[in-house]
């Protein structure tokens, strides 16, 4: 399988570029299989399409501002985005400069203080950081929040709270778990009224999910890895719906992956850890009934796994169909409720 198998063409102007004025808001496409035709409608829509004793699952990591900006001593300009925090006041993040900085050189942090490069790992640095404070609460007043790169402009006021969900607890993000920002108090009020159960996993999203796939054989690509914790009291409310009919729905790609790194077998067992799963047309996807999700970028791992879990064809079909009616796409864009096809699912 390709890279140039997932490439698909979008216009520029339909990538959003900024939030709606209200969360729920944005569109929701409905993707039943096939040959079930694709239905247009809205977030605001979701008490009905789920029943009374489904099961939410939504990733409940917080971001982080994770973005600063220094000098190196010969006075290049450096952009940092940390991708980890690490003990030690340490971190693993991309450097952006004109010429890469070497082990024992130090950044001067326009924020205040140093960091300093202590080696490099692949595409990241590993950097320690000397601010006067415990690096975590140094950055919430010090750093920037991460936009995608996607994203062209500098980030607001609006986006301290818009690019971060309204259940968010866990800090340890670079980029926000995308599907769950269409959620407002009053619509998890109005899906709880309506019997449907909600639970949460964590996983932190890292910088790693902006890089590009760089090989065309798929085979040879090797996964990010990001850190999830998939506690008991999720396992035993999965166990509990399934047992009573319901449905687990996943809210974003984050979830499956947390929740795939998970199952034993075909059950799911509380998990704490790494994963660097990579989910492809292929493999099957067990955790799951239906899957709330944004639209993904052309050749990214996370278009790959939609396309696992609803069928490629299917997954590309409602790609046309979402440009050809002018859904905004990306982490500020609309959404898609997807179900499985023929051999996936729980």
């Amino acid at each position: 399988m390709k890279k140039s198998d997932f490439h698909y063409e979008l216009p520029p102007e339909l990538i959003a570029q900024a939030p709606l004025p209200e969360r729920s808001a944005s569109r929701l496409l409905v993707v039943p299989p096939a040959p079930a035709p694709f239905v247009d409608g809205g977030i605001r829509d979701l008490p009905r399409l789920l029943q009374p004793g489904d099961l939410l699952v939504f990733n409940d990591t917080r971001v982080i501002p994770a973005r600063l900006h220094g000098s190196k001593a010969s006075g290049g300009r450096v952009e940092i985005l940390i991708e980890r925090l690490l003990p030690g006041d340490e971190a693993r993040a991309q450097v952006g400069a004109s010429k890469s900085p070497k082990p024992g050189s130090r950044i001067a942090l326009d924020a205040g203080g140093e960091a300093e490069v202590l080696g490099r790992d692949g595409e990241f640095y590993r950097l320690r950081f000397h601010v006067g404070e415990a690096l975590d609460a140094w950055l919430q007043h010090a750093g920037r929040l991460p936009l995608p790169p996607y994203i062209h402009r500098e980030p607001g006021v609006d986006d301290d709270a818009r690019y971060q969900t309204v259940f968010a607890r866990e800090p340890g993000a670079v980029a926000a778990p995308t599907a769950g920002l269409h959620f407002d108090e009053a619509l998890l009020g109005e899906l709880k009224q309506r019997g449907i159960d909600f639970g949460h996993v964590t996983l932190h999203v890292g910088a790693g999910t902006f890089q590009p796939v760089r090989v065309d054989d798929l085979a040879e690509h090797r996964m990010h890895s990001e850190w999830l914790n998939v506690g008991a009291q999720l396992v035993e409310k999965v166990r509990h719906t399934r047992a009573n009919g319901g449905r687990v729905v996943a809210i974003g790609t984050t979830v499956v992956r947390a929740l795939e790194s998970a199952m034993a077998g075909d059950e799911l067992q509380p998990f704490a850890g790494e994963t660097s799963i990579f989910i492809l047309p292929g493999v099957r996807v067990r955790s799951i009934d239906a899957l709330l999700t944004n639209f993904h970028l052309p050749e990214s791992t996370l278009l790959m796994l939609v396309s696992a879990f609803a069928g490629k064809e299917r997954i590309f079909a409602a790609y046309e169909h979402a440009v050809r009616e002018r859904y905004r796409f990306f982490s500020y864009g609309d959404a898609m409720l997807l179900y499985p096809q023929a051999g996936q699912g729980a």
